[in-house]
């Protein structure tokens, strides 16, 4: 990701073509393997001027996380029309487009990435907002004021598994991506399913949701499927 031409920037735009160039060369290898040299080589400039826009490799890298963490809870947003299901499987669609994109980047924000001691605090904070942006997104799209505390238990549980399984497939892409995105969501209905049926409120936000949803869907998907298992699973 060279420039090819050297030309003078205002503080903020030289700032942030610094930050897009870290961010690219973090995409595609580990931060602990990319130098303040190839940095300054890739945008242009020497290396002291790196140093002039940012005291060291930690601050650039943090400041690299904060645009990764702010477009990948972007990913989460989505319109709130039509059936639940196609929603939440078009974010896991974008959602794997970012971990596509950014590999490495991805692995290192959502486990604190490089020097693990100073920085700690902060890179844990924005995967944190990361976490709670996509929370709260899911939410909004349940259409619920105060979730109860089932339904919280839920959501972030839900969270977690699809941070967890995008960390895991990323070691050798080992499952198509798109049955993994379709998995997710089932995975959500399967979670709010269980929980339903402990808790009364929670039968009743399935019975909200599955009420709005095709045969067609991702939830009538999942139905069809456990169908065919039955015979297979259950005593005759």
């Amino acid at each position: 990701m060279t420039t090819g031409v050297r030309r003078r920037m205002g503080v903020e735009e030289r700032r942030q073509q610094l930050i897009g160039v870290a961010l690219e060369l973090f995409s595609h290898r580990s931060p602990d393997e990319v130098s303040i040299d190839e940095i300054a080589a890739a945008a242009g400039i020497s290396r002291p001027l790196v140093y002039h826009y940012f005291p060291g490799k930690q601050s650039l890298y943090e400041a690299a996380l904060r645009r990764a963490a702010d477009e990948l809870a972007e990913r989460f947003h989505e319109p709130r029309e039509g059936p639940l299901g196609a929603r939440l499987l078009r974010v896991m669609g974008r959602f794997f487009d970012f971990v596509d994109e950014h590999g490495p980047g991805f692995f290192a924000l959502m486990r604190g990435g490089p020097a693990a001691g100073a920085g700690s605090s902060r890179t844990n904070a924005m995967i944190d907002e990361v976490r709670q942006a996509a929370y709260e997104q899911i939410i909004a799209h349940l259409g619920i004021q105060e979730p109860p505390a089932r339904l919280e238990l839920v959501v972030r549980s839900w969270v977690s598994l699809a941070e967890s399984t995008a960390l895991i497939w990323l070691d050798g892409r080992k499952v198509p991506r798109k049955e993994l995105e379709l998995q997710l969501v089932h995975d959500f209905a399967a979670l709010v399913v269980v929980s339903a049926a402990y808790d009364a409120e929670m039968a009743g936000v399935v019975a909200r949701v599955l009420a709005g949803e095709p045969l067609e869907g991702p939830f009538g998907d999942l139905v069809d499927r456990l169908a065919a298992l039955a015979p297979r699973i259950l005593p005759g």
